[in-house]
């Protein structure tokens, strides 16, 4: 199913929903258990994969997705790479992960992503992000979000694509 920006629902049209803090929430159902699709954000060296905007994965802390544990990645285009790094702030086991992600010199952002048990074999995967640092905190919210909203429905079609695929070779016994 298509994700969508601004809205707890999923439907082909979107609601202009925000959390309190007037953050755009993007959510998708994705058709695999929350276990399949958690091994995909488990899995440090994936996350230049499904986050857009992440252009390799140079190193992953062990222990990774634990707080404190970090990916180190590089953003941009090649050859106008930057360095910089993702930490997890928190960590629920399979629901829930907080990160603080780093573009600089663009700055930083914290970013919420949600996994919820839905009917067999589905999962309804919410993200929020907003900046918390740096230029691009300057940028007023609404137009922020307007920016970050589409990029963050292409990383969630991203994820979902990765954990179904994985899900349906772990059914295929491959």
């Amino acid at each position: 199913m298509p994700a969508t920006v601004n809205q707890l629902a999923v439907d082909e049209n979107p609601a202009a929903e925000h959390t309190d803090s007037g953050n755009a929430v993007v959510s998708r159902i994705v058709n695999a258990p929350p276990d399949a699709v958690w091994s995909v954000l488990a899995d440090g060296w994936l996350y230049a994969t499904w986050v857009v905007g992440a252009s390799r994965i140079r190193e992953v802390d062990h222990g990774w997705p634990q707080v404190g544990c970090r990916i180190h990645h590089s953003v941009g285009l090649w050859p106008a790479l930057i360095d910089d790094t993702t930490h997890v702030l928190a960590c629920r086991e399979g629901t829930e992960l907080l990160l603080k992600a780093r573009a600089w010199p663009a700055g930083e952002a914290h970013v919420r992503i949600t996994l919820t048990a839905e009917r067999a074999d589905h999962t309804t995967v919410r993200m929020v992000e907003d900046a918390t640092g740096g230029p691009g905190r300057l940028i007023p919210r609404p137009l922020r979000q307007a920016l970050i909203g589409p990029r963050n429905v292409e990383t969630l079609r991203r994820l979902a694509l990765l954990a179904e695929g994985r899900y349906r070779d772990r059914l295929a016994g491959r």
